[in-house]
C-alpha cells in the first residue's frame, strides 16, 4: 500500500499545475475537495489558487477565508449572521478588483458605509443580491449607485428604498440587465420611469407588488432589450398599460394576480411580441376559447395557468395553437376534465412538465392520456387527485420512463402502482405524503430500481415502516432529503439504515413514537453533512440524543426540538452549533428559563427563532433587543401544549 501511495505521487509530480486544476474542477464533492487539499503543500496551494466561488456560514471565518481565498470572483455571505461594515471592508481590501459577484441577502447588520467601502474597491461587481436586506435604504441605494460595471441587482423586499434612492441607482448602474424591485413597496411609477429611462440594456424586469399604473408601462417602451416582465399583483395595472408594451424582444410575461387584465389585453399584447415564449397568467382571469385560439400563442413554450377557471375546449385550443409547449400549470384550476386534458395532450407531445395539484375532477382517464402522449415527461405533479388510483398509474411507469420528479401526494396509490412506476428508474425527486394504502411491500420495489433518488418525501404514509426504509438506504445512496414524519411503524432501526447515507442534507422525522435518542446517535454518526432536522414531537428523544447531534453534526442549521423531552443540557449543547440559523424551541417543558437564557446569548448565529409567548415576558428585554439587533426575528406562539 505504502509503495503504491508513493507510485501515485510521484505521477502526480509529473503533471503541470494546469492538468491538475482540470482535475480538480471535476470534483464536485466539498469532501472530496477537503481530500484533495491534504495531499500534498502542492495541492492545497492549487486549490487555492483555483477557487472561484465561495460560501461561507460562520461570519468569524470570514478573515481566515478570506485570505486563503484572496482571488474568488463569487462570494455568498447570506447565510452570515454578522456581516457588519468591517466585514465588507475587509472584502473589499483582500478581494478588490477580483469580486464579480456578492450575495448578501437576508442581512441586516451592515450600512451604507460598508456598501460605499465594498464599491469604491471592486469596480469589477456585476452581480449583487441584497434581497431581504430590511434596512437597506437611500443611503445605501446611493453607495450601490457607483458600481458602474453592475449588471444585475436583486432589491427584493427592500421596503426602505425610495423613488429618489432607484433613481441615483438608475444614473449610476447604465449596464443593469437584470433588476428585481418586487415587494419594494416604496418605489412608485417614477422610480420606475428613471429606470426605463436610464437603463436602457435591461433585459429583465420585475416589479411585482409595487403601487405602479399604466403610466409606468408606458416607459417601458423604450427598453428595446426588454426579454422578461414580472407584474405580479400589480392591481393598478390594466389592459391600457399593456397596449404599451409592444416588445418584439419580450420572451416572458408573469401578470399573476393582476385582476384588472382582461383576455383582450394579453391577446394584443401577445399580437406585438412574437418572441414570447412564457406566459404567467395564475389567479388572474378565465381561460376561454377565445384566448386559446389566438394564432399569436403559437411559440409558447411554458403556460402557467395556476388558480384560473378554465372553460370548456380552452384547453385544446391551446394546444392546437402551442404545439411545442414544453412546461404546462393547472395546480388548483377550475374546469379541467379528462376529455380537455385528453385533447390537449393529443397536441403537445414535447411537453416535458406538467402540474396537475389539486384538479380534484381528474381521473385515471386523464393519467391514461399523459401516460400514452408524454413519452419525454421529466415531472408530473397530481397531488391531491383523489380519483386517480393504481390502474392508471400501472401505464405511467412504462409510458413515461424518462420521469425525473413525482408528486403523488394525497392520492390512491398503493404498492401495485409503486410496482409499475418503479420502472422510472430516472427519478430523483419522489413524493407519497398522505398514500395510507402503501407499505413497505411498495417501497421496496422503489428502492430496487430507483438507485438515483435523491429527495423521498413520506409524510404520514402510515403503512411504511422499517423494512421498506432499509432497502431505501442500501439501494439509493444519493438520497439527500427523507421525510417520514408521522409515520408509526418507523424506529430506531430506520435511522440505523438511513445513517449510511453520508449525503443527507434533509431529515424530518417528527411525530415518530417509535424513535429514541439511540436512533438520532446513529444518525450523528453517519450523517454529519445533515443541514435541516425535524424531530418535533419525537417523545423519546431525550439530551443523550441532542448531545450526539451537537457533537458530530457541526453543519446543522436548522432545527426543530418542539415537544422534545431535552432539559438545560440538551438545549445548551445548540450552542455548540456556529452555523445554526433556525431553531423552533416551542414546549420544551424540561427547559429552564435559565436554559433558555443562556443557551440563546450563546448562538451567535440565529435568524429565526420560534418560542412561546409567554417567554416574551420571563425572557430579560435586554436578551430579546440583544437578538434583534443582530438580525434574529423572532415568531412568538400562542398554543397550548396538546400531545
Amino acid at each position: 500500500m505504502k509503495r503504491a501511495a508513493v507510485q501515485c505521487s510521484s505521477i502526480m509530480g509529473i503533471l503541470d499545475d494546469e492538468i491538475l486544476v482540470t482535475i480538480l474542477d471535476k470534483l464536485q464533492d466539498s469532501t472530496d475537495r477537503k481530500s484533495w487539499c491534504l495531499v500534498s503543500k502542492r495541492f492545497f496551494f492549487l486549490e487555492a489558487r483555483s477557487r472561484k466561488e465561495v460560501q461561507i456560514m460562520r461570519s468569524e471565518l470570514l478573515p481566515r477565508i478570506l485570505q486563503r481565498y484572496s482571488k474568488i470572483q463569487h462570494l455568498d455571505l447570506s447565510l452570515c449572521s454578522q456581516i457588519t461594515d468591517e466585514s465588507l471592508g475587509r472584502v473589499a481590501r483582500i478581494i478588490g478588483n477580483h469580486l464579480l459577484s456578492i450575495n448578501l441577502s437576508n442581512l441586516r447588520t451592515f450600512t451604507h458605509l460598508g456598501i460605499a467601502q465594498l464599491v469604491e474597491s471592486c469596480q469589477s461587481l456585476v452581480e449583487v443580491d441584497l434581497s431581504n436586506c430590511t434596512e437597506f435604504t437611500d443611503y445605501a441605494a446611493e453607495a450601490i449607485a457607483h458600481a458602474q460595471n453592475l449588471q444585475s441587482l436583486k432589491l427584493v423586499k427592500c421596503k426602505q428604498i425610495s423613488d429618489m434612492g432607484l433613481g441615483c441607482i438608475a444614473v449610476g448602474c447604465r449596464k443593469l440587465h437584470t433588476l428585481s424591485l418586487k415587494w419594494c413597496v416604496g418605489v412608485t411609477d417614477l422610480g420606475v420611469q428613471l429606470v426605463a429611462v436610464k437603463c436602457k440594456e435591461l433585459r429583465n424586469l420585475d416589479i411585482s407588488y409595487l403601487q405602479i399604473t399604466n403610466k409606468c408601462l408606458e416607459s417601458l417602451t423604450c427598453l428595446s432589450h426588454l426579454e422578461n416582465l414580472a407584474l405580479v399583483g400589480c392591481v393598478r395595472v390594466g389592459d391600457e398599460g399593456l397596449i404599451y408594451l409592444r416588445n418584439k424582444s419580450l420572451q416572458g410575461l408573469d401578470v399573476s394576480k393582476c385582476r384588472n387584465i382582461s383576455s383582450t389585453g394579453i391577446v394584443n399584447l401577445a399580437s406585438v411580441s412574437p418572441e414570447l415564449r412564457q406566459l404567467t397568467l395564475a389567479y388572474c382571469i378565465p381561460i376561454t376559447s377565445d384566448l386559446a385560439s389566438s394564432q399569436t400563442f403559437k411559440r409558447l413554450q411554458i403556460i402557467k395557468f395556476d388558480g384560473c377557471k378554465i372553460s370548456s375546449t380552452a384547453l385544446e385550443s391551446f394546444g392546437r395553437s402551442c404545439k411545442h409547449l414544453r412546461e404546462l400549470s393547472l395546480s388548483k384550476c377550475i374546469g379541467v376534465t379528462d376529455e380537455e386534458l385528453k385533447r390537449f395532450l393529443a397536441y403537445c407531445i414535447e411537453l416535458n412538465k406538467l402540474d396537475l395539484t389539486c384538479c380534484h375532477d381528474l381521473t385515471d382517464v386523464a393519467l391514461l392520456a399523459v401516460a400514452r402522449s408524454c413519452r419525454h415527461l421529466s415531472s408530473l405533479k397530481i397531488e391531491s387527485c383523489h380519483l386517480v388510483t393504481e390502474k392508471s398509474l400501472t401505464m405511467l411507469g412504462p409510458g413515461c420512463p424518462f420521469l425525473q420528479e413525482l408528486d403523488l401526494t394525497d392520492c390512491s396509490v398503493n404498492n401495485t402502482g409503486l410496482e409499475s412506476l418503479a420502472r422510472c428508474s430516472e427519478l430523483t425527486t419522489l413524493k407519497l405524503g398522505f398514500c395510507p394504502n402503501i407499505s413497505d411491500e411498495g417501497i421496496i420495489h422503489i428502492g430496487a430500481r430507483c438507485s438515483n433518488l435523491q429527495e423521498l418525501d413520506l409524510y404520514r404514509s402510515t403503512g411504511v415502516g422499517d423494512a421498506g426504509i432499509a432497502v431505501i438506504s442500501n439501494s439509493c445512496p444519493g438520497l439527500k432529503s427523507i421525510n417520514l414524519s408521522y409515520c408509526t411503524h418507523v424506529s430506531d432501526d430506520s435511522l440505523k439504515s438511513i445513517s449510511q447515507l453520508h449525503k443527507l442534507h434533509n431529515l424530518e422525522i417528527r411525530g415518530c413514537s417509535g424513535i429514541s435518542s439511540t436512533g438520532l446517535s446513529a444518525i450523528a454518526l453517519g450523517c454529519k453533512r445533515i443541514a435541516e432536522l425535524d424531530i418535533k414531537r419525537c417523545y423519546n428523544v431525550d439530551d443523550a440524543g441532542i448531545l450526539a447531534i451537537a457533537n458530530s453534526c457541526r453543519n446543522l442549521r436548522q432545527v426543530n426540538l418542539s415537544y422534545c423531552p431535552v432539559s438545560d443540557v440538551g438545549l445548551s449543547a445548540l450552542a455548540s452549533l456556529l452555523c445554526l440559523q433556525n431553531a423552533k424551541l416551542v414546549h420544551l417543558r424540561n427547559v429552564t428559563i435559565n436554559g433558555f437564557i443562556s443557551t440563546l446569548l450563546a448562538c451567535k448565529s440565529l435568524k429565526k427563532l420560534k418560542l412561546l409567548e409567554f417567554l416574551k415576558f420571563k425572557l430579560p428585554r435586554p436578551l430579546i433587543k440583544h437578538l434583534e439587533a443582530h438580525g434574529c426575528t423572532i415568531r412568538w406562539m400562542d398554543k397550548p401544549f396538546v400531545m
